[in-house]
């Protein structure tokens, strides 16, 4: 079987496991930090060993190339993390808000309990 079965290349940057919704650098993160493929397995029994063992193969036959799209994604994965910093979806917003506000609200409450006791 050709290496390349075993994946779905959606788009140019997006190269799924066949059969699954999980990404090639999911993968090739956690063997490129030095886990075992049964250490990934456990962290994403969907997957076969087979198919990981695919994934590294892959890397380790296309080394450049793979290099090259995990920066790829790598790049995209930090812009659109910087887009949503800048421009919070509603939802994002809100939460925020309701966190501020419970922080707040602990925050008071913990003062009024320390609050010194005049015992003379």
């Amino acid at each position: 079987m050709e290496l390349e079965n075993y994946f779905d290349f959606v788009q140019e940057d997006v190269i799924r496991i066949k059969g699954n919704r999980i990404d090639i650098e999911i993968v090739l993160e956690d063997y490129l930090e030095g886990a075992s493929p049964e250490e990934t397995l456990l962290r994403y029994p969907t997957l076969s060993l087979e198919k990981i063992h695919a994934t590294i193969l892959y890397y380790l036959a296309k080394t450049e190339e793979v290099e090259a799209y995990l920066e790829r994604v790598r790049q995209l994965d930090e812009a659109a993390e910087q887009e949503q910093l800048r421009n919070p979806s509603p939802f994002v917003v809100e939460l925020r808000e309701r966190f501020a506000k419970a922080s707040q609200e602990l925050l008071e409450a913990k003062r009024k309990s320390i609050e010194p006791v005049d015992v003379l």
